[in-house]
């Protein structure tokens, strides 16, 4: 006999899911927003191109 479906259960799981992706999806959003106004935080070592042209 097959089993009795928990639509309850299907239903929580397939919201909790979509809860985890759509914080996963802001929190990407916001480390762009984040690098995108801080250069530096980046990885950069503070030099731009203009900087070692004018060092020489």
């Amino acid at each position: 006999m097959a089993r009795k479906t928990n639509y309850k259960f299907e239903k929580l799981e397939r919201e909790r899911r979509k809860a985890e992706k759509k914080a996963a999806k802001a929190e990407a959003k916001k480390a762009a927003l984040e690098a995108a106004a801080d250069p530096l935080a980046a990885g950069d070592d503070g030099q731009t191109a203009d900087s070692d042209v004018e060092n020489g």
